[in-house]
């Protein structure tokens, strides 16, 4: 699908690119940054490297693109998904091989453990699932603004996997959302918003249609049967401001 935010996948790298914007990342080196180009990559099986910027180097180059912010995956870019919506476009890769749950009531664990959720990457053989978006915004936002565009992005992902697998996310989601300066300025990205939205919209889409492509007719992996998912239901002090 042809975007406002050219998108080009080669070497399983995809590349969102849009000169001159303006983006904000969760991933390892995440912040706000002006680049022309972000990316989406999938990892190989097996991944373990730990030098993630050469290792984003050696990807990009390799593949033919300028270095730029980059988020990364276990699922193959043939899965990738892109929505539309007015000025709005997302891309999603999903996988859920890691699940994150949330329980709404904290309980001992049945090891009888303080249920502190454990670290999948202490397993040696951890492999990412990872929900992965990219939202693109054919306006120009503040950064007050753009990281509301991140919350908003973030809230859709919860809501559509909470729908989809009955969890919010997995131990290794991130995303990039960006802008565009020049364009029409915008105050507010949030869900009330028009922006807000239509990136609620195209998140959901986005990501269902990931899913699907990945898993197609099979079942969703759930936190029990997943190998690498986590159950975060350790206790709390609730106490008054």
């Amino acid at each position: 699908m042809r975007w406002m935010f050219e998108t080009t996948v080669r070497d399983s790298v995809c590349q969102i690119r849009r000169e001159g914007a303006r983006w904000l990342s969760t991933a390892w080196d995440g912040g706000y940054r002006t680049a022309d180009a972000v990316y989406n990559v999938t990892v190989p099986e097996g991944f373990e490297r730990t030098d993630l910027d050469a290792y984003r180097a050696e990807r990009l180059s390799g593949a033919g693109f300028a270095v730029g912010p980059t988020l990364l995956t276990g699922v193959h870019m043939e899965h990738a998904r892109c929505a539309r919506s007015g000025s709005v476009s997302v891309l999603a890769t999903a996988g859920l091989s890691n699940p994150a749950a949330l329980p709404m009531s904290a309980a001992e664990t049945a090891d009888g453990s303080d249920g502190t959720a454990s670290n999948p990457a202490d397993s040696p053989d951890w492999r990412p699932g990872t929900v992965n978006l990219i939202v693109g915004v054919d306006r120009a936002l503040d950064e007050g603004a753009l990281a509301t565009l991140l919350a908003t992005a973030v809230e859709a992902k919860a809501a559509t996997l909470l729908d989809a697998a009955s969890v919010p996310g997995t131990t290794s989601d991130a995303a990039i959302v960006g802008c565009v300066p020049s364009a029409e300025r915008a105050s507010f990205a949030g869900s009330a918003t028009e922006i807000g939205a239509a990136t609620r919209v195209c998140v959901r889409d986005a990501i269902r249609a990931s899913l699907a492509a990945r898993y197609g007719g099979d079942a969703l992996p759930t936190v029990d049967g997943a190998e690498y998912g986590v159950v975060t239901d350790q206790d709390t002090e609730i106490f008054k401001p």
